[in-house]
Parts: C-alpha cells; structure tokens; sequence
C-alpha cells in the first residue's frame, strides 16, 4: 500500500534521513520505534507532504507522491494524527470535527464518518459545543483521531499517540488503534513505549540516526537482544 525508497531528508545541511527504505502492506499496523532524534517525525512529516526529500520515491497504491503538497497527500487517503495532538484550542469539538471533512474525498461521506467516530468517542458527541482547549489530554487525543477519521483516510500514521496521557488513558488509546485497524484501517505507529508497538505491530523498523537498522515482525524484534538491551532495558 505504502512504499519508501530509499529516502533522504535534509534541514539545512543537518541529514535528518538517510537512505530510508520500508513498506505497509494493507491492513497491517507497521511500527517504527527508535530514539528521541532518531529521524522518526520527520520520516512521518516527509511522507505526508511536510517536508520535501532531497532524493527517493514514496509510492501510495503505486503513484509517486513524494514532494506533493500535504492536502493532496491527505486527498489520496493518507491522514496523519500528530504528535502533541493539535487539535484548533479555540474552535469547539464540533468545529474541529468539520475541520476533518473538508477533504473532497470525505464531503461526500461526512455524516456516516461522523456517526463512526462518535460510536469510538461517546464523549466528544457530549462536548460538542466545548472549546477543543479546555478538554482532557485524552480528549484531546480523541478528538485528533476523531477529526483525522473524518478525512475518510485509508491509511493513517499516528505520532507519539501516549504522549503526556495518563497510563490509563494511553491503553484506551492503543486498545482504539488496533480495534480501528480490525476495521481494515492501515497504521503506521511511532510511539515512544516500543514494547507496546512491538506487540500490536505486524511489521516494525528501528531508526536510528536516520538509517534503518533492523527490521521484522513485531514479535521478533521484541525478543532481539539488540533492541530489548537498547530499548527495553533488558
């Protein structure tokens, strides 16, 4: 579904991706798990159309869209839910939402999205009029997924999911990427707990400092020396 080839990312002169290569198969949730640093948000930046690479080919169902801008990334049917949420604090839930369905793949759709994501989060259809800035960290981080649903995307990454959210909510929030993913929704997760990535991930890739250096099933990296000593502290 999803096809990098061998990308490179640069800020300036400083190489934030080198040589980059992986793939999503469909239907599959693909994991990639590495250091603060490690080039991670700016491999998601890059393939949503954020960020220009200075060489390689993203390919989604067979075109080529590196370089294209981030609204026609998002039109094709990839959605990005980011790190740090970023959701609009002074528009209401309801607002944000409609945010979501101005895609013209998903005008079309808009009221069936809309009923899905309020069958995942009872609780944004109760907040509906409440600003997106006075909601919980885990509402917020509904209300992120929520307003990307309504994109009607195909494939969706999501970037440091748990990040500032209280255990209890970061496994309600895991628990909903993967009941989305049994739905048939394609996943690309970066998350900061690679034991928890590792176990939902059919495929995983490690980046460290910019360069992909190990690559599997989930299940087998989790049980790699090298990434239980480097990762897991074990």
């Amino acid at each position: 579904m999803l096809r990098v080839e061998n990308l490179d990312v640069f800020y300036g002169d400083a190489q934030a991706l080198d040589d980059v290569s992986l793939e999503v198969a469909e239907g599959t949730i693909v994991a990639i798990v590495g250091a603060n640093g490690a080039g991670k948000t700016s491999l998601i930046r890059t393939i949503a159309g954020m960020q220009a690479p200075a060489r390689g080919r993203i390919r989604f169902r067979d075109r080529d869209i590196a370089g294209l801008p981030s609204h026609r990334v998002c039109n094709l049917g990839i959605g990005q839910v980011a790190e740090g949420r970023q959701v609009f604090p002074s528009l209401t839930v309801a607002e944000n939402l409609d945010m979501g369905a101005m895609l013209p793949r998903a005008r079309a759709a808009r009221g069936e999205n809309r009923a899905r994501v309020f069958a995942l989060f009872p609780r944004l259809e109760e907040r509906l009029a409440q600003a997106a800035g006075t909601l919980s960290g885990g509402e917020q981080q509904m209300l992120a997924i929520g307003r990307c649903l309504m994109g009607a995307p195909e494939l969706v990454m999501f970037d440091e999911p748990s990040l500032g959210l209280a255990p209890a909510v970061v496994q309600d929030v895991l628990k909903t990427i993967r009941d989305l993913n049994r739905d048939g929704l394609t996943c690309v997760l970066v998350e900061q707990n690679v034991a928890v990535s590792l176990r939902l991930a059919d495929r995983a890739y490690v980046l460290e400092n910019g360069r992909i250096t190990l690559e599997g099933s989930g299940s087998a990296l989790l049980t790699d020396d090298r990434v239980r000593q480097a990762y897991l502290g074990m």
